[in-house]
């Protein structure tokens, strides 16, 4: 799969395998490990103490290599199918701050321009910490108001890797307020000696990581994720009314089951409000025409 995932991922996944996997099954053949074995190795797992999503990432990692020997190398059947799943996909509620938290935050990076504007688009677009760091001016059109995320940037053992965004979908054209247009024309401003094709941002996840724990600390703010910060922009926009849509297209997920999956915990009372507005609307139907 090396040629066909980024590198990044083919990291993470090359870590799950020489770490949880191979210590526990290198000793046997595939076709001789059984459903038991698999349940044996995941409640070690989940021994360890280990999130919910974690466990189910490293779970699916083996049914993968399984699926990949029944597919090309004519092992009979897959024994993880048979040994059931654990873990869950998503989290459960996130984390996020609200608008006057932001702001509160905010405060703690005043006197660090690039990273303040780093953290102000990060908190009005959504976008994730890669696709932020890999801006470039040519990226951005400030009459317009818009700005093209089109790639991705990481630090991986002292190189930088532009790679592609993390889906098809991520490829997108962001729409940007009026007040953030002029935050960022005013720090282009001061941008001296810049190429349009280089980094707009020129540190990494880490200082950005760095960053925010020091910036709570200061401020006493609820303690986030770094990604959480996409989170809280997400959870505005839904305070703000914008349907599942609309709110997936300006994140680029991949379809709108991610959104709904992702962030139901914050449409407790959708069903309600959606049967109050239809039995309004009934009510303003002149009796005549109700149901013609």
């Amino acid at each position: 799969m090396e040629h066909r995932l980024r590198e990044n991922t083919m990291r993470t996944k090359k870590f799950i395998i020489d770490l949880k996997i191979i210590p526990y099954f290198k000793k046997k053949n595939m076709n001789e490990i059984k459903a038991s074995d698999i349940r044996a190795w995941q409640n070690a797992l989940m021994k360890k103490g280990y999130s919910e999503t974690y466990l189910k990432t490293v779970n699916n990692q083996l049914s993968a290599i399984f699926n990949y020997a029944v597919r090309y190398y004519d092992l009979k059947d897959n024994p993880c199918r048979k040994a059931g799943s654990i873990g869950r996909s998503h989290a459960g509620e996130k984390e996020f701050w609200t608008k006057q938290e932001f702001k509160q935050f905010l405060v703690t990076v005043e006197n660090k321009p690039e990273t303040k504007m780093a953290f102000l688009l990060l908190y009005w677009t959504g976008m994730r910490i890669g696709e932020l760091l890999a801006i470039t001016y040519n990226d951005i059109d400030l009459e317009k108001r818009t700005i093209s995320v089109n790639k991705s940037y990481q630090r991986i053992e002292g190189r930088d890797i532009i790679t592609p965004p993390k889906t098809p979908k991520s490829k997108r054209i962001i729409t940007i307020p009026p007040f953030l247009t002029e935050e960022l024309k005013e720090y282009i401003s001061h941008l001296y000696g810049i190429m349009a094709d280089e980094r707009m941002f020129r540190f990494t996840k880490s200082y950005m990581e760095h960053e925010i724990i020091r910036g709570i600390k200061a401020s006493g703010v609820k303690r986030i994720r770094l990604h959480d910060i996409r989170h809280s922009h997400a959870s505005m926009l839904i305070e703000m009314g914008f349907a599942p849509l609309e709110i997936a297209d300006r994140l680029g997920h991949e379809s709108v089951k991610t959104t709904l999956d992702t962030y139901s915990h914050l449409y407790p009372d959708k069903d309600q409000q959606l049967a109050d507005r239809l039995n309004q609307f009934r009510r303003a139907v002149p009796p005549a025409e109700e149901f013609s």
